[in-house]
């Protein structure tokens, strides 16, 4: 029972934020109209089942006219008064079927895009994607949470929601009649009045109980079947990402054999699930079919006394269909059920993941400092295991300055550089960045997005903001002038740029977006001492005056810093010129 309060919460949780938020009043409206078009399904089900009757003491008492009227216009009966003839009632039908469900999947959209708009901002806000790296290596596949359990969640929510709905307005729509033909029968000397009222009750409260205990494995099932489904998608992402540096260790036997043994689970727990749910098919199957026949046995009696005509033993039958139905929609519904209590604990999981993200610290406090001015006082930086890679480090850096951080590898170089860029949130101390001065950070590894070839050198700038002229000089000035012809080409820029010519187009950005100040750590570690050499050069004709913080191992560097510092035993130690 605990559980079910627990899932109860968590899909509440996921669900008030829209229907409170800027949309309600459409997102109400919308929701209003798919309802009442339901219902109205719902009563047009209710005079169906008057008219099976009218239809079928029509054919019992051979009545050629009546038969006809019921079908194409319209009939006045005795007992059910003037019903429409099946064709305009089928036609109202389908028209209220088709536009329920327009509606309902519009909403569906609005619905997801506002969700995918709140984890989105969740997501990328205070930089949590990167902390959740950090903080959460176990979180699985954020992105397929966003992508996929967003579109699952709403769409099983209004799916069950509104099919609950419909199951609660049948029930107490056909109770009534189902109450008023099945009459009274006597059991032991007791009068139980509407019995076949409680024969349905019975029927699905036993149906509803053994669902359950057959099915509630399907639940724990589900859930893993969702992260082995991502766990498989990412690696089969990861191999297409990766594919010269694979071919170059000639990886393809290791690869193989990782994916395979993904696959193998998810094979694994997938014949886990067709197991348990053939389980559950069996039950749900017979019980299907056992209550399509079971209120005709039961009313048969009455019907082969004469007390019943056929169109009524077919209108019962119809009737307690509908209250069975309507009891039983936990029993229909519980695969559904399973997968989207997954669904929910995934979405549950991410929204955990990225508040532990933003509860990890901020690292040191970064502000604006003097205008001209880097001042780091009293740094400490660890990492995410608590291990301290740099105490009390101290450091002052002026506008037009060049500096050079060396160090051994693991030291904490790359770390500093991410505690001056305002990501690294493991320590303490304060940095206080130059005021009103444009930064610009080329890590080893360049970020080149999706897109064209203008978007990746315009990064992190919108594309629009700078002429193909300026983009065009600044690849020429990288060393990247072959490419120039290609700015509008979309590509995978990352995969097609060798190691060496993503360091010249992370260059090609400083040229052309001209900060004030320039961190490098390692930006061309993947060139040779000639090119790192003449970029160098370059960058101090083009942006003459720039302030440049640089993290290198290379000697040939240090002739462009004026300052060198060494982190050695945690200490961030200057040694004077480089």
């Amino acid at each position: 029972m605990r559980w079910i309060i627990t899932f109860i919460a968590e899909a509440w949780a996921l669900t008030v934020p829209y229907w409170r938020s800027e949309e309600r009043w459409r997102a109400r409206l919308l929701l209003a109209v798919v309802i009442a078009l339901n219902l109205s399904l719902v009563g047009m089900t209710v005079l169906l089942t008057f008219w099976q009757r009218a239809f079928y003491n029509s054919l019992e008492s051979r009545d050629w006219d009546g038969f006809i009227a019921l079908l194409f216009t319209w009939h006045r009966t005795e007992a059910e008064g003037l019903l429409p003839g099946f064709v305009l009632v089928a036609v109202l039908y389908i028209l209220i079927a088709v536009y329920q469900l327009y509606l309902r999947q519009a909403l569906q959209m609005r619905w997801r895009r506002w969700l995918t708009d709140v984890y989105l901002a969740q997501w990328l806000s205070d930089r949590a994607y990167y902390r959740m790296a950090l903080t959460d290596p176990g979180m699985d596949n954020p992105d397929q949470r966003i992508a996929d359990d967003v579109r699952l969640f709403v769409e099983d929510m209004l799916s069950l929601g509104i099919g609950l709905m419909n199951s609660i307005v049948t029930l107490g729509s056909f109770v009534l009649v189902l109450w008023s033909l099945s009459g009274a029968i006597t059991v032991l000397g007791m009068e139980i009045p509407g019995y076949m009222v409680w024969v349905a009750l019975i029927y699905a409260l036993l149906g509803t109980w053994l669902a359950h205990l057959i099915g509630r494995p399907l639940i724990a099932l589900n859930f893993s079947l969702q992260r082995l489904e991502a766990d498989f998608r990412y690696a089969l992402v990861r191999l297409r990402e990766n594919t010269e540096g694979i071919a170059l260790y000639g990886g393809e036997a290791d690869e193989k054999r990782g994916l395979t043994q993904r696959f193998g689970k998810l094979l694994v727990n997938w014949w886990d699930i067709m197991r348990a749910t053939k389980r559950l098919t069996f039950f749900t199957a017979g019980y299907a079919q056992v209550a399509s026949i079971f209120p005709i046995v039961v009313a048969a009696p009455a019907y082969f006394a004469g007390r019943m005509p056929l169109g009524g033993l077919i209108q019962t039958s119809s009737a307690f269909g509908q209250v069975q139905g309507s009891l039983s929609w936990f029993v229909d519904n519980y695969a559904k059920l399973t997968e989207w209590r997954a669904t929910v604990q995934r979405l549950t999981g991410f929204t955990q993941a990225v508040a532990k993200a933003r509860e990890a610290g901020t690292g040191p406090v970064a502000g604006q400092g003097q205008a001209g001015q880097l001042e780091i006082r009293d740094m400490t930086l660890s990492l995410p295991d608590g291990r301290v890679l740099l105490t009390d480090a101290a450091l002052h850096v002026a506008a037009g300055e060049a500096v050079l951080i060396n160090g051994p590898s693991g030291s904490g170089k790359s770390t500093l550089f991410r505690a001056m860029a305002g990501i690294w949130p493991f320590g303490s101390g304060m940095i206080a960045l130059p005021e009103g001065a444009r930064l610009l950070f080329l890590p080893q590894r360049p970020y080149l997005p999706l897109g064209s070839l203008k978007r990746a050198v315009c990064y992190p700038q919108d594309e629009a903001d700078f002429s193909d002229a300026d983009v065009t000089a600044a690849l020429e000035e990288a060393g990247l002038g072959h490419l120039a012809t290609r700015l509008q080409d979309v590509d995978s820029w990352g995969q097609r740029l060798s190691g060496g010519e993503q360091q010249r187009l992370s260059f090609a950005r400083a040229f052309l977006q001209r900060p004030d100040w320039l961190f490098l750590d390692e930006a061309t570690a993947s060139l040779d001492t000639a090119a790192e050499h003449e970029l160098h050069e370059k960058l101090q004709h083009a942006l003459p005056g720039i302030t440049m913080i640089s993290i290198a191992h290379r000697p040939a560097v240090e002739q462009f810093h004026a300052r060198l510092l060494t982190v050695e035993e945690g200490k961030l130690v200057e040694k004077g010129s480089a």
